[in-house]
């Protein structure tokens, strides 16, 4: 408890000393949504958008009876599991539980692209600025997916890994890759 008091302390001085370092917070896909209406949508019937509902008791049963886990059991509260289930869990901002933050359950737009409030400020990734410019977003935190991205989740500690080709997938895709209205570069 100490330690996270001191932490806490820490992390609250630096802030206000650099205002910059301040780890971006998740906002979740419906702050994407509006201006990604066909990604969103797309992103909707893949299994990252339903992540969080494998790891209810009774789903995906026979599945998970292959790989030697609980059908029965709870694991909406596992933290081996919430890290590749929902969005940010264990990081400012993120998951922390389907009672508090619901809108995060789901593996969603920002856990490819990071979190979402450092770059989708109105002078970066917004409506009022529709030419904005994508290195200024990866300056200001936007990830730009990788198969080490992938991979963090993808992977053998996974009780239903199974090898993962990142060119592969990104091919098929996970959600619509539309061309953008208005230039990025």
């Amino acid at each position: 408890m100490r330690r996270v008091l001191f932490s806490a302390v820490v992390l609250a001085v630096f802030q206000a000393l650099w205002p910059g370092l301040a780890a971006a917070q998740y906002v979740g896909v419906s702050k994407c949504r509006p201006c990604h209406l066909a990604q969103t949508k797309s992103w909707e019937e893949t299994r990252m958008a339903k992540a969080f509902e494998l790891l209810k008791p009774g789903v995906a049963a026979d599945a998970k009876r292959t790989h030697n886990l609980d059908p029965n059991k709870d694991y909406t509260s596992d933290p081996n599991c919430l890290s590749c289930h929902t969005t940010g869990y264990g990081q400012p901002g993120g998951f922390v539980s389907a009672a508090k933050t619901p809108a995060l359950a789901g593996v969603q737009c920002e856990v490819c692209h990071g979190p979402g409030a450092g770059y989708l400020k109105p002078n970066l990734m917004s409506l009022q600025n529709k030419e904005y410019k994508r290195k200024d977003l990866v300056a200001a935190g936007m990830v730009i997916p990788s198969a080490q991205v992938c991979q963090s989740c993808h992977n053998e500690k996974s009780a239903f890994f199974q090898p993962f080709d990142y060119e592969a997938r990104k091919r098929q895709g996970t959600h619509v890759h539309q061309p953008l209205k208005y230039p990025h570069e």
